[in-house]
């Protein structure tokens, strides 16, 4: 298959400036996903050599400033306070704790800190404090990233003040499944969120969660809808469900791991100049499922031992793996 063949379906007359498509169409992101793996995993890596460096990973480091009793329902969580996982909820971190964590991370290799607290949305005191995070850590010259839930145009407007150069705010599955998994905010809560996000001029972190239960069809839809926003968002992390004791999905049957591949490459495909992150779940991957995943088109991970309340493979155990590949961090 010649790589002029990208698209695999047929092309709008007249594409965006940047040249990437934002009409897609169910039935074209199964076609998409159900290809045969050889041709689709080489798609993804041409078009991921187009745009990207394909021995450079992005580090992220990720951190829970406020852990546990949030208010939400979604079904994976176990910082919700509905679910007993035995997660206790905790006040949110003290400025010098969270620099001190950052700079850590930035000994490690990281080049952007994430900070992630478990709220509805936050109140305007502790706004105060997050702000002031993301000012000391965006001094010690690391990108900045914050998931705080959803946001008004307001408060989105002084995180850009504050330096902030991403926020995160997943859409975590297609608009058709989304009821399955959370019925405390809707699909269109999180758009809003986004598009205050977009207005406030600050990069878009924005992804989902995959083996939920889900079929095929629902991760054509959330990938259509991220790959058919009128920006693409910068960051795309792709998770795996990580099954946690309590929560409503403990005991999902897992994801075939060559679909959680299908859907990186997927992702390479119609969002081709997106930092696509794998991000919760790679404790659980094999070396070389993610070696398919580097190789698909996925070039960021969330490094370091924990994600919020999860476990993510030993520095260690990264370094290995990247030594072995020949990658080297962005």
């Amino acid at each position: 298959m010649a790589v002029a063949e990208a698209c695999s379906c047929s092309c709008s007359a007249k594409l965006p400036a940047d040249g990437f498509r934002r009409d897609w169409t169910v039935s074209e992101v199964v076609a998409l996903l159900g290809r045969p793996m050889n041709d689709l995993i080489f798609e993804a890596h041409a078009i991921h050599r187009q745009h990207f460096d394909p021995n450079r990973v992005q580090l992220s480091q990720l951190l829970s400033i406020k852990t546990g009793g949030c208010p939400e329902d979604c079904k994976y969580c176990p910082q919700s306070a509905r679910y007993d996982t035995e997660l206790k909820a905790e006040k949110l971190l003290e400025i010098e704790a969270v620099l001190a964590e950052a700079r850590a991370a930035k000994a490690n290799g990281a080049t952007r800190f994430c900070m992630g607290a478990a709220w509805r949305s936050p109140k305007e005191r502790d706004l105060d404090k997050v702000c002031a995070m993301v000012e000391g850590v965006k001094g010690l010259g690391l990108e900045t990233c914050v998931t705080l839930g959803m946001l008004d145009a307001a408060q989105a407007r002084r995180l850009k003040d504050a330096g902030l150069d991403y926020y995160n705010h997943n859409i975590d599955t297609s608009p058709e499944f989304y009821g399955e998994i959370i019925s405390t905010r809707t699909f269109a809560d999180r758009l809003d969120t986004l598009g205050h996000v977009r207005a406030a001029g600050l990069n878009v972190c924005c992804g989902g969660i995959v083996g939920m239960g889900e079929g095929r069809e629902h991760r054509a839809g959330m990938l259509l809808a991220l790959a058919n926003m009128p920006q693409h968002p910068e960051s795309v992390p792709i998770n795996m469900l990580v099954q946690v004791e309590g929560t409503p999905l403990f005991g999902e049957g897992a994801l075939d791991p060559f679909e959680f591949v299908r859907t990186v490459a997927a992702a390479r495909i119609m969002m081709p100049a997106s930092l696509v992150r794998l991000s919760a779940g790679r404790e659980a991957m094999s070396d070389e499922l993610q070696a398919l995943c580097f190789f698909a088109g996925a070039n960021s991970i969330f490094y370091g031992e924990k994600l919020l309340t999860t476990p993510n493979p030993a520095e260690g155990r990264d370094a290995k793996l990247f030594a072995r590949l020949g990658v080297e961090p962005l």
